[in-house]
């Protein structure tokens, strides 16, 4: 039972600080949006899916999971009106939320 514990211990990680990860003030609020919006979905740091895809490095691919290009236009689009089972956003946050939360996935 002790190996079990401890290889299951082997996939949880402290969660990291902002200044941890280099977060400028605006990526670190775009964080607090993503925690509070994103994370009972999405994972950050990991590439495991969770209830929806990992949005781990989505701005270093061309492309987003649902096959869409990669980039701020597109990606504000998804978060304001949904897609697919990803409720729209739209009404959740405002403009300054909104470009907060797009610097930080920009981190990711």
């Amino acid at each position: 039972m002790g190996a079990a514990l401890l290889l299951a211990s082997c996939d949880t990680q402290l969660r990291k600080s902002d200044a941890e990860l280099g977060l400028n003030p605006q990526q670190a609020s775009g964080r607090r949006v993503f925690d509070r919006h994103c994370a009972t979905c999405h994972e950050a740091y990991r590439a495991k899916a969770w209830r929806g895809p990992s949005l781990e490095g989505v701005f270093k691919k061309q492309f987003m999971p649902s096959g869409t290009p990669a980039n701020d236009d597109r990606v504000r689009e998804v978060i304001t009106l949904g897609r697919s089972k990803m409720p729209a956003f739209g009404r959740a946050l405002d403009q300054q939320q909104m470009d907060d939360l797009l610097a930080y996935l920009h981190t990711l």
